[in-house]
């Protein structure tokens, strides 16, 4: 092994890709040109989630043609979450940036997330401080969560901010220690702490290819979010029950005085209905939310492994310590 195969990377950089082989080329041509100006060792771990269109051919070709390149092509699709866990389990350097591939997040602007490592922050944050190419409905349900977590959350949750960061080792290797299979990353980077800063920048529309999230997932991927770091839904639902037990003893008190006063006229089907209905309602919301919580303690009991690794190919320009198991 040559002397240039012997330098452990100052800086990993995780790229979580699926179905991106139409933006995959200009990220890396970005990403290198940002990198070459650090002039410090680094590496790119592109961890394939299971893509069905040619990202993993493209990647392969990287590799081929720059020494920097790593792949972990993972089994299956897992989800962004798990790749990026995988990508950070396979991150050897100093400082770890994790980017999407879909260029929204521009590369240029990690010498400023660098620059502000070097000035003693383990977690330096990106934060969006214009969002081009995304729709109204978007922006706002994004606000909402955010302004939903901040009250909800045990940990606060900065506000327009993603994936796209920098972390020390120490972060790192303190996100690592967390293996829960529901994974919401931005709660878990918040979680571990740390001394932390911001780094303004604009967000780029999609330079290529289609988004892979549906308002669907987005969805879930709130309910992830909230369910992980909050106990709020439980105690809605018990806050729900006691209203509507409150309701039922008011109204049922107004009836007994007006049985006494008025007599016991049969009362109408419609409110019966509705009444039933209310109950119903409110019971079934309150078992939806307990399911949530409770199919998340059954997943967790499994103990299954977070992701498979097909193929683990690892840069030829640094040299890593051994990996860690996933």
């Amino acid at each position: 092994m040559d002397t240039q195969q012997q330098i452990r990377p100052v800086f990993s950089v995780v790229v979580p890709m699926f179905n991106e082989s139409e933006t995959i080329g200009q990220l890396h041509r970005r990403l290198a040109t940002a990198m070459a100006t650090l002039h410090a060792p680094w590496e790119v771990i592109y961890v394939n989630d299971g893509s069905r269109d040619t990202t993993l051919r493209e990647v392969e070709t990287l590799q081929r043609a720059d020494t920097h390149v790593a792949l972990v092509n993972l089994s299956r699709n897992f989800g962004k979450e798990i790749a990026t866990t995988a990508g950070l389990d396979h991150a050897h350097g100093e400082a770890v940036i994790v980017i999407d591939a879909d260029l929204q997040d521009p590369p240029e602007v990690i010498p400023q997330l660098v620059d502000a490592w070097h000035a003693g922050y383990d977690m330096v944050y990106a934060q969006r401080s214009h969002r081009a190419g995304e729709t109204w409905l978007k922006k706002s349900t994004a606000a909402g969560f955010y302004r939903l977590m901040r009250r909800l959350g045990d940990v606060p949750l900065p506000p327009d901010v993603g994936d796209f960061r920098l972390m020390s080792r120490r972060v790192v290797d303190a996100v690592q220690t967390l293996r829960e299979h529901h994974r919401f990353m931005k709660g878990l980077f918040a979680w571990v702490g740390f001394p932390s800063t911001a780094v303004s920048y604009d967000r780029a529309p999609r330079s290529g290819g289609t988004t892979k999230w549906s308002f669907w997932q987005l969805w879930n991927l709130a309910i992830e979010g909230i369910t992980s770091f909050s106990i709020g839904p439980l105690k809605l639902a018990t806050y729900l029950g006691l209203g509507v037990a409150a309701f039922a003893i008011v109204y049922g008190a107004q009836l007994i005085l007006r049985t006494l006063l008025f007599g016991n006229p049969v009362p109408g089907y419609p409110s019966l209905m509705a009444v039933i209905l209310l109950l119903g309602g409110t019971q079934l919301v309150t078992l939806g939310i307990i399911g949530e919580y409770l199919g998340r303690v059954f997943d967790e009991t499994k103990h299954r492994p977070l992701y498979l690794v097909e193929r683990f190919t690892p840069s030829r320009s640094v040299s890593s310590p051994e990996e860690r198991e996933p």
